[in-house]
C-alpha cells in the first residue's frame, strides 16, 4: 500500500462519507467498521489493531448496527502527527494491515455483515460516532442489503509477451531484407497474441460477472507495475457461489494464451462496493 497525499491527513473521507471532527483531547475514536448482526459482536480474539490504539470495541448503534471503535492518542494519530506520518510508506502499510485484520475478523462472523471503514477514519468521541452512524443509517441499511450474504473476490489480468528472437537471428545471417521481414513477421505475431490475450479478458470477465451480483473495474495501474493490466476488477461474489467462481477462474486460466497471467484474491470485505456503482 502506499502512503496517502497529505491532504488525506486533514480530511479523511470513510467510504460512507463520514468526516473526520476530532476536537482537542489526548484520544480520538478511530473506527474500523460497522456491522450488522442480530447479536453482539464477539471481541474475543480480536486482533490489537492499530499501533498505540486500544483493543477493538463494539458499541451498538441502532437495529442491529454495531460500531467496532478503538481509541487512539492524538500524538499519534492527531492531524498534525499523522501528516508526517503519512509519508512514511512503510508505517501506513503496517497500520493498513493492522486495520484489515480487525475488519476481516469481524467480517468472518457468522451472519455478519461488515461495512469497513476507510484507512484513518476517526471522530472526537465514540459518542459522535455513533450519533453520526444513526444519522446515516438509511444510507448504511442500503448498503447492507447490497453485500449482504456476499464477498469481494478480486482478478487481475496481466500479459507478459515470451520473446523469441531465433528466427531473426537465422534470417541476418542471410540478407538484411530477411531480418527486416523477420522482426516485422515477429511484431505482427506479437500484436495478435496481445489482441486475443485482450480479448480473452474481456470474456473472462463477462464469464466472472455474470457468476457475481456486481462487478467493477478498477482503472488505477497497480504500484510497481510498468504497464496497466488487460483487466483488474473486483467482483461480488454471493458466498453459496464461492466454489463455482473459483473453479471458473481456474479453468479461464488454463485456456489463456501463453503469457497471460490469471491472479486471484480474496475473499475479501466489500471494499470496492460500498458506494453504489454511480458514485464510486
Amino acid at each position: 500500500m502506499t502512503s496517502q497525499p497529505a491532504p488525506a491527513a486533514r480530511e479523511c473521507l470513510s467510504a460512507l462519507g463520514y468526516y473526520r471532527s476530532v476536537e482537542m483531547a489526548e484520544t480520538a475514536a478511530y473506527i474500523y467498521c460497522i456491522v450488522h448482526s442480530n447479536g453482539s459482536p464477539l471481541t474475543t480474539k480480536a486482533p490489537p489493531g492499530l499501533p498505540g490504539a486500544t483493543r477493538p470495541a463494539v458499541t451498538a448503534v441502532a437495529n442491529s448496527y454495531w460500531l467496532v471503535s478503538a481509541g487512539v492518542p492524538l500524538a499519534s494519530y492527531g492531524p498534525a502527527p499523522l501528516e508526517v506520518a503519512l509519508r512514511n510508506v512503510q508505517w501506513v502499510a503496517d497500520v493498513a494491515v493492522a486495520h484489515e485484520a480487525v475488519v476481516e475478523f469481524f467480517a468472518r462472523q457468522a451472519d455478519a455483515t461488515v461495512i469497513p471503514m476507510k484507512l484513518f477514519t476517526m471522530f472526537s468521541t465514540t459518542t459522535r460516532a455513533v450519533s453520526q452512524t444513526r444519522s446515516r443509517l438509511r444510507d448504511i441499511e442500503d448498503v447492507v442489503s447490497r453485500i449482504a450474504g456476499c464477498e469481494e473476490w478480486g482478478v487481475r489480468i496481466t500479459y507478459q509477451p515470451t520473446a523469441s528472437r531465433a528466427p531473426a537471428r537465422r534470417a541476418k545471417s542471410s540478407s538484411g531484407t530477411a531480418f527486416l521481414e523477420a522482426k516485422k513477421a515477429a511484431r505482427d505475431a506479437a500484436q495478435r497474441t496481445i489482441g486475443t490475450a485482450a480479448e480473452q479478458a474481456e470474456v473472462a470477465y463477462t464469464t466472472l460477472a455474470a457468476m457475481a451480483r456486481e462487478a467493477r473495474r478498477r482503472q488505477d495501474t497497480p504500484a510497481g507495475a510498468t504497464s496497466p493490466p488487460l483487466l483488474d476488477a473486483a467482483f461480488l461474489v454471493p458466498t453459496a457461489a464461492r466454489s463455482r467462481f473459483k473453479a471458473a477462474v481456474k479453468k479461464l486460466a488454463a485456456a489463456s494464451s501463453a503469457g497471460t497471467q490469471i491472479t486471484l484474491t480474496g475473499p475479501w470485505p466489500s471494499y470496492n462496493f460500498i458506494q453504489p456503482e454511480s458514485a464510486s
